[in-house]
């Protein structure tokens, strides 16, 4: 699952570190070329509050299975795409049909015991961070050796060939909702209502997610030009860095089976302040801005392990639509702190996004900071 999760995740970053071999192409600015990232995510989450939520009421693996192979038509379009037009509908498309992680951790989530969920949880995550990350890299050097093309038609073959493994692999899992699937969507509503330890993990990671966002997109720009000029397969290389930040993604998993969950949330987001902090005073050195991709990636596993971890333990029936809105509102986050980054680079460059991402820093610390004597503290006590 893990595996999976990493490969098929994968398909909403390669078209990061290609941006600027896709402005060459078509001929447009690299910030319009940047559209696609902000298109690929705010496609995820409406695949999220829409199709996830299936998953409590139609059988979880044909889910999975019809969702990848959806994924493999919208990775053909993108790479035989003749207009930049056509390639940001790809965009949406992609990230429409990535969701499928966000039906595996629910999956995984209902097989595993109480006392291993967590781990469980982080051991899945780490794979999905993994894939985030070295997506990155493989697409610069994919792009830079076989063109930004090779990389679509890639990433189609990956996941063809996970469609196989899913289908011998995985179990067939029965739902527990017996309603409409406009009872279902309407019940999204109901759980915003009613759970405030899902309003509270939600709003931060919104705030952790558009920095992530803001942070990768524009670090393409920053890199591209001086005084580093770095082709795409050299900025690739900077996910390697990224990804061994992923290996703590188990220990904060096993935090959260401890019942110190909240507590690596407030630690996630001091890491991320500092890793922006790190990044403002680094606008000409490699060494600052690797330290603080290792800081900004451990603090996302952080906030958004530990947030998950909790989230699962509410309401058990519900899980997938537990994740839906957790998920959903995340990754517009981060589509919306792609665009917040790429404004912020128009008008100020490096240092203009470093600092309106610590306004986001100091908002989710905010947040967490507000809510911590909360009703929300007891009721996840009782948990």
């Amino acid at each position: 699952m893990a595996v999976c999760t990493g490969l098929i995740v994968a398909n909403l970053y390669y078209c990061q570190p290609l941006i600027v071999l896709i402005a060459n192409e078509f001929k447009i600015p690299q910030a319009s070329a940047g559209t696609i990232t902000y298109l690929t995510q705010a496609g995820y989450a409406i695949g999220l509050f829409f199709m996830v939520p299936l998953g409590d009421k139609i059988e979880r693996k044909r889910q999975i299975l019809m969702t990848t192979f959806a994924s493999v038509i919208a990775l053909i379009i993108a790479a035989t795409a003749k207009s930049f037009l056509i390639l940001q509908i790809a965009s949406l498309l992609i990230g429409i049909t990535s969701i499928v992680p966000q039906l595996i951790l629910p999956l995984a989530a209902s097989l595993s015991s109480h006392e291993q969920r967590g781990k469980v949880i982080g051991t899945i995550m780490s794979g999905l961070l993994v894939g985030i990350l070295l997506s990155r890299t493989l697409s610069g050097f994919i792009g830079e050796t076989l063109g930004w093309r090779s990389m679509f038609y890639i990433a189609a073959a990956i996941c063809l060939l996970i469609f196989f493994v899913i289908q011998n692999k995985f179990p067939v899992n029965k739902p527990q909702f017996l309603g409409t699937y406009g009872q279902l969507i309407q019940s999204l509503f109901t759980l915003i209502k009613t759970q405030p330890i899902l309003r509270e993990a939600t709003l931060i990671n919104v705030f952790s997610f558009a920095q992530f966002g803001a942070f990768w997109t524009t670090m393409v720009l920053l890199l591209s030009g001086q005084p580093f000029n770095f082709n795409s397969a050299t900025i690739g290389l900077f996910g390697i860095v990224g990804a061994s930040g992923a290996l703590a993604a188990p220990l904060v998993g096993k935090m959260g089976d401890k019942g110190n969950s909240r507590v690596a949330v407030g630690y996630g987001c001091l890491l991320i302040l500092i890793s922006f902090l790190v990044f403002y005073f680094s606008i000409e050195s490699v060494i600052g801005i690797a330290i603080g991709i290792v800081f900004i990636d451990i603090g996302i596993q952080g906030v958004h392990i530990s947030n998950q971890t909790r989230v699962y333990a509410l309401l058990p029936e519900a899980r997938n639509r537990l994740n839906t809105v957790f998920m959903s509102f995340s990754f517009l986050g981060t589509a919306a702190g792609s665009a917040y980054g790429l404004l912020l680079w128009k008008l100020g460059g490096w240092h203009a996004v470093t600092v309106g991402c610590v306004v986001l820093s100091l908002s989710s610390l905010a947040v967490y900071g507000l809510t911590y004597k909360s009703k929300s503290k007891k009721i996840e006590s009782t948990n």
